[in-house]
């Protein structure tokens, strides 16, 4: 049988946010010190993850102070990242 419980993630939008905006931070910062194709991909890849919470968060009308501080926070990270592949485009 099924488990109808929801899930969390549903449940807590802005938890989720916050949660996935710390993976994208440590993801972004192993690629700023690891500048590697590999590492670059998996922070992008947590980077959607976290815009994909915040725009759930933002349609769930969440904590929105703490919703516009994660969207700063993602807007930077995705700077450190685009700065992180360059590098790494230029190493190739």
């Amino acid at each position: 049988m099924a488990d109808s419980k929801p899930s969390w993630k549903k449940d807590h939008p802005s938890t989720f946010l916050s949660n996935s905006v710390l993976k994208a931070d440590r993801s972004v910062k192993q690629a700023m010190s690891h500048p590697e194709e590999m590492a670059v991909e998996h922070a992008f890849n947590s980077i959607l993850r976290a815009e994909n919470a915040f725009a759930k968060a933002v349609e769930r009308n969440e904590h929105m102070d703490t919703v516009e501080q994660n969207k700063e926070q993602l807007a930077l990270m995705r700077q450190q990242l685009k700065d992180v592949h360059d590098q790494v485009e230029e190493q190739e």
